[in-house]
């Protein structure tokens, strides 16, 4: 981390690094982020006695959230471009602790619904984040790889605060009960505000910049109809046909879009950048990668507590279970840690595709080793180091290939095509698993067949993504090539 500090050749720290201070405040508040979503998993049955409602109700409530974050994130992305992106930062976290205050106070399904849902700004602080410090670094001519670090330690704090979260859930409520043990996220978050707000300095936004209006009102009518679509997909069932006519239109959508977008002056999305060859692959992958990282959580934890008698599982329990997740939320770390050392010693290029790579050998070996506790694990492994490597990995690329001035959609669309990545999984693999289900002990329980099938999904879609990631110039991401488009952006004409 010291030579985060002093990288600056040509500024001072205090106008052109990445300095400590600014890695370890935003380390801070990404440990938050991991707390939020860490700590309610091991109270959910909890919470649905203390609200009333059936286990499959909680559904509801992730699904709300993924879809505001889809929505949100690139409108708070684009103000962080224009008005700054701690600015933005600071507005998300009053909505988020806002929120998360009304949590404790929430006693219904309507009420929880709404509270939860608005929790989900927090989603954008890793690529305001991101952003941030990447505008930072940009001059000092070791930015890209000053963000990479960076953003490799936020990831840790991200996992890590996970972590912390679960423990914090569920060891204190049998003490605390609900709703009281809800006070302390939202205390977390409160705190956070303050760390911001005088330990965080300012980005520098580019003047004269506008909003684009109908072209974000129309990004928000697709991914509403698309992610809307697949949440209603996974909770209507496949045969709801107005679900594939939803999702569809929300496709449909993107073509005016498009033609919309190439002709505003200041685009909410400047679709001439996000075709390039080492953005397109970039935003792909993190919607292709979305699909292990956000949509096969529940399915592995099911495998692994399933009765073998059933034909698939580990027979587990939830204490062994927790060892398996806390194994994998190990690896995502060892992961973050590594992907800067490996583009150092390679190409940002290379690492990412030997990070994608490793996610497709880590699922697809599950079509081979699946019996045995030790197999499972170090499937789980392999996947992790490859996907705690993109996590940090997709958006301080994404940045170090846009712009001055678009650093923030181009990290928000990372997490947003993740999003939507990780929805299209969730309902997918919903469906696979109750169509492929079996009767075991008079109950329907999902097959081997179905949780290969999961694999197999998880896996070709890393392999995809990797070698999407070949169609990216050797050299981008690297320090040089990024501090030669700085200079160029500063040589440019005003106007």
């Amino acid at each position: 981390m010291a030579s985060i500090q002093n990288s600056s050749p040509s500024k001072g720290t205090s106008t052109g690094a990445v300095t400590f201070g600014l890695v370890g405040f935003l380390f801070l508040v990404e440990l938050v982020s991991g707390i939020l979503q860490g700590f309610y998993i091991p109270i959910i049955p909890d919470l649905v006695k203390y609200l009333g409602i059936h286990t499959a109700d909680y559904n509801w409530f992730e699904a709300a959230q993924l879809l505001l974050s889809a929505i949100v994130v690139p409108i708070l992305a684009k103000l962080g471009d224009m008005f700054g992106h701690k600015r933005i930062l600071l507005v998300s976290t009053v909505l988020t602790a806002a929120a998360t205050w009304g949590l404790v106070f929430a006693h219904s399904f309507p009420t929880y619904l709404i509270a939860f849902a608005l929790q989900g700004f927090y989603v954008v602080w890793l690529p305001l984040e991101v952003a941030l410090i990447f505008d930072r670094g940009r001059r000092s001519g070791k930015g890209a790889s000053q963000t990479r670090r960076a953003a490799g330690f936020l990831v840790v704090a991200l996992e890590a605060g996970a972590i912390i979260g679960d423990l914090l859930g569920g060891n204190l409520l049998d003490s605390l009960g609900l709703p009281l043990i809800l006070v302390i996220p939202a205390i977390a978050v409160t705190l956070i505000f303050f760390v911001i707000l005088f330990g965080v300095p300012e980005s520098e936004p580019l003047p004269g910049r506008s909003l684009d209006a109908p072209g974000f009102m129309l990004l928000t009518l697709g991914l509403l109809l698309i992610t809307g679509g697949l949440a209603f997909l996974r909770i209507a069932g496949p045969t709801a046909w107005w679900v594939y006519l939803m999702m569809l239109l929300g496709v449909l959508v993107f073509i005016p879009w498009t033609r919309i977008e190439l002709k505003r002056p200041d685009p909410a999305v400047d679709i001439r950048v996000f075709r390039q060859p080492n953005m397109w692959p970039v935003q792909v992958t993190a919607g292709l990668i979305g699909i292990s990282i956000l949509g096969a959580q529940t399915p592995l934890a099911t495998f692994a507590g399933a009765d073998p008698k059933s034909g698939a599982g580990l027979g587990l329990d939830a204490t062994l279970i927790s060892v398996v997740v806390g194994v994998y939320l190990i690896s995502l770390i060892v992961g973050a840690v590594l992907f800067p050392l490996l583009a150092n010693i390679t190409t940002p290029r290379v690492a990412l595709i030997v990070a994608a790579f490793f996610v497709a050998v880590g699922y697809l070996s599950f079509l081979i080793f699946h019996t045995t506790l030790a197999e499972t694990l170090i499937n789980m492994i392999v996947a992790g180091l490859g996907s705690g490597a993109l996590v940090g990995a997709l958006p301080s690329t994404a940045a170090a290939a846009a712009p001055r001035g678009q650093t923030g959609i181009a990290t928000g669309l990372t997490n947003t095509t993740k999003t939507v990545g990780g929805s299209f999984a969730s309902s997918t693999f919903a469906i696979v698993l109750a169509s492929s289900s079996v009767i075991f002990l008079g109950k329907e329980v999902p097959s081997l067949a179905g949780y290969l099938t999961v694999f197999t999904i998880c896996g070709c879609g890393a392999l995809l993504a990797a070698l999407l990631l070949f169609l990216v110039p050797k050299l981008a991401f690297t320090d040089a090539v990024v501090a030669e488009a700085a200079e160029a952006e500063d040589a440019a004409p005003v106007g």
